[in-house]
């Protein structure tokens, strides 16, 4: 009887939807935006975000983080992981790779533009103590995008043909246009500019992939490293005449087609998605999800079940809400939907999100948290895939 008893409380705890959660630190004045986390082999959450008065344009933004211990519910006090005096550094993302290496990427704008952005990674194998790890190894991602003189050319050509009324109605578009045809042209505005804002995946015990994104030629690409950081290659663009497809979320069917998922900062505001068949070197036409996207970060994460969820704010315009959509069949459909937070249109925003699974099997989420009186925070959350399940049912 005592046996029945544990494998139904087992199976029940098992399945009930759990969710909770709450802010790293209070609400304030400076600018707190783009967390990442991971978990670490002991078992804790460690988190980072960017923190200054501005952005790209302020140079004391820097990068903080903090860390949660196993078992316990509070976070530490922030503390720092970067900072290059004197200039901006954003975007960071944290991963811990399959040797157990920590790794913390991030973005140092050079001149305060989107044109003058250099990747950097550190690498540290002790950091479990209180405080920032100990970092042994720093360096720089040097970009040289594939064949991107020519094909993004060749786009350009195409838009000017596809979308000839639209330059015509607008004139800021042919601008653009004329910028990103000088550009592509110079090798230094190609290869500098690249930033990063989702974490990586192994697509192999050895090899990582790392999305990239530039604000300039408005589109993305991929990067990888099969030795550890030593050496970069650099995929083709993921492109299309629409523009505004950043911040790629990359994951990996079982039949090893890697699939992007991109924000969308262009027409029609809707999340886009692009296909690869050749371990991401190469890319198929994007295409648009019914998904809505307002052109705010999303992430699409592949469960240990083989199921996948997607985190975004699924309106055109507004940022307020944060919604989940949870797929049983690698992205073909989205049948389950739940809203994360909702703070309500005019009180704030809630954006940027990172999610991962813990060993447990647990969901943990981190994203920006902005008030109505402009303040903002971290906001951390942990739910299941129960919790999803009990809430909309899409078909």
């Amino acid at each position: 009887m005592l046996i029945i008893i544990f494998i139904l409380i087992f199976s029940f705890t098992a399945t009930a939807a759990d969710f909770g959660g709450g802010l790293i630190f209070p609400p304030e004045n400076w600018h707190n935006h783009s967390s990442s986390i991971v978990e670490t082999p002991e078992g804790d959450l460690l988190i980072c975000w960017y923190h200054g008065s501005g952005e790209g344009e302020a140079d004391d933004v820097k990068v903080l983080g903090a860390r949660k211990r196993r078992g316990k519910s509070g976070w530490s006090e922030p503390f720092l992981l970067a900072d290059t005096p004197n200039l901006p550094d954003l975007n960071p993302v944290l991963f811990i790779d399959p040797r157990g290496v920590l790794w913390l990427f991030w973005t140092t704008f050079l001149d305060n533009s989107a044109g003058g952005v250099l990747i950097k990674y550190r690498t540290a194998t002790e950091y479990d103590d209180d405080g920032p790890p100990m970092w042994e190894w720093q360096d720089i991602i040097h970009c040289r995008p594939r064949n991107f003189e020519h094909l993004y050319s060749e786009l350009l050509d195409s838009i000017e043909i596809v979308r000839a009324e639209h330059i015509k109605e607008n004139p800021k578009l042919g601008k653009i246009i004329n910028q990103q045809r000088r550009a592509i042209h110079d090798k230094l505005s190609r290869r500098l500019g690249w930033m990063i804002r989702t974490q990586p995946i192994m697509t192999s015990n050895s090899r990582m992939m790392l999305g990239l994104y530039h604000d300039i030629f408005a589109c993305s690409l991929a990067a990888f490293t099969d030795d550890w950081g030593k050496t970069w290659s650099f995929s083709e663009p993921i492109q299309n005449v629409y523009l505004g497809l950043i911040q790629p979320s990359f994951v990996i069917r079982r039949d090893d087609t890697i699939v992007a998922f991109m924000r969308d900062n262009g027409y029609p505001k809707q999340i886009r998605v692009a296909k690869s068949q050749d371990a991401g070197v190469s890319w198929q036409k994007v295409r648009a999800m019914d998904i809505p996207n307002p052109g705010k970060s999303i992430q699409c994460l592949a469960l240990k079940n083989g199921h996948w969820i997607l985190l975004c704010n699924d309106m055109k315009k507004g940022n307020y809400r944060l919604t989940a959509f949870l797929s049983d069949d690698e992205g073909s459909s989205w049948k389950w939907r739940r809203v994360i937070e909702d703070v309500g249109k005019g009180n704030g925003a809630v954006t940027y999100p990172t999610l991962i699974q813990s060993k447990d099997g647990s969901l943990h989420c981190t994203f920006t948290y902005k008030t109505k009186e402009k303040t903002e925070s971290i906001k951390y959350v942990h739910f299941n895939e129960a919790w999803i399940k009990a809430g909309e049912k899409l078909r």
